[in-house]
């Protein structure tokens, strides 16, 4: 019989590496914006939070790793601070391109301010930044979730609405 390859609770290792990657695209983002001013921070900055808020919220209670260490550690953080969901009701989720928008404008926006910022004036350390944040926010989630989060995830194997809707481009 074929062990299953999946966590209980994901390595320490793990949720360092996936929100290492993380918070680093949120500050290579936060210094890109606060080149156009500090109300635009404070908004950008806003804007993480309240996603961040959003996923733990409407999302992580209803998951298998709600009060577990998943891959991003968020289902221990999210049994602090709110009350366990419905596990059948993260399977019967639908997830659409629409839906995760929000989550990949957290990478875009800073990268469209700061090719904006190079065309009015080029700095060699905004580009780094921009080449860095395009790696981090594309090469970097890509590695973390397909061979560290998803590849060991247990909720993947109930049933994951977000592995649906990556597994149509197939």
């Amino acid at each position: 019989m074929k062990k299953e390859n999946v966590f209980e609770n994901y390595p320490l290792w793990i949720v360092f590496c996936s929100n290492f990657v993380s918070i680093t695209i949120y500050l290579i983002g936060a210094f890109i914006i606060y080149q156009i001013g500090l109300i635009w921070l404070i908004l950008y900055l806003i804007f993480i939070l309240y996603l961040e808020f959003r996923l733990m919220k409407l999302h992580c209670v209803d998951c298998y790793y709600y009060g577990k260490t998943c891959a991003f550690g968020k289902g221990k953080i999210s049994s602090i601070f709110f009350k366990k969901g419905r596990a059948e009701k993260f399977c019967k989720i639908k997830i659409t391109w629409k839906n995760i928008l929000p989550d990949f404008m957290v990478s875009l926006i800073p990268l469209i301010v700061g090719l904006i910022l190079l065309i009015i004036k080029f700095d060699w350390f905004l580009l780094v930044l921009i080449i860095l944040l395009i790696l981090l926010a594309f090469v970097g989630n890509g590695f973390i979730r397909s061979n560290l989060a998803c590849k060991y995830c247990k909720q993947r194997k109930i049933g994951c609405p977000a592995q649906k809707l990556f597994e149509k481009r197939k």
